[in-house]
C-alpha cells in the first residue's frame, strides 16, 4: 500500500471552495480504487495549510488513476473549483508507507 499525503496552502477566504474541492476529491478518489483519510483543515493555529491523505494498493494503482487527470470530465471539474477560486495557493505532493495498528481477531 501506497499513501499520498497531499501538504495544501490555502487562501482562507476560500475554504468553502476547498471544503467543496475536497469532497469531489475525495469521490473520485474512492470510486477509481484508492481509500481517501480524509481532508485535515485549519482549525487552530495557522490558518493556511490543509492536509489529504490517500491510499492505493499499489504505486501502479496510483499511477493507473494520475492517467485520468486532464482527461476525465469529472477530474477535469474537480480542479475547475480549485482553478476558478484560487483556494489552493500550492501544494506538496509526498508518499509513504503507512504503518497501521494491527488488528486484534481474538477480540
Amino acid at each position: 500500500m501506497i499513501t499520498c499525503v497531499v501538504d495544501y496552502v490555502i487562501d482562507p477566504k476560500q475554504i468553502g471552495a476547498f471544503e467543496a474541492f475536497a469532497r469531489r476529491w475525495m469521490a473520485l478518489v474512492e470510486q477509481h480504487g484508492g481509500r481517501h483519510h480524509g481532508y485535515f483543515l485549519p482549525a487552530e493555529g495557522s490558518s493556511d495549510r490543509a492536509l489529504a491523505l490517500f491510499s492505493f494498493p499499489s504505486l501502479a494503482a496510483y499511477e493507473q488513476y494520475r492517467t485520468l487527470f486532464g482527461q476525465d470530465p469529472d477530474f477535469i471539474e474537480a480542479d475547475r473549483i480549485r482553478d476558478e477560486s484560487s483556494c489552493v495557493l500550492r501544494y506538496d505532493r509526498s508518499f509513504m508507507r503507512p504503518l497501521l495498528p494491527a488488528v486484534d481477531e481474538g477480540g
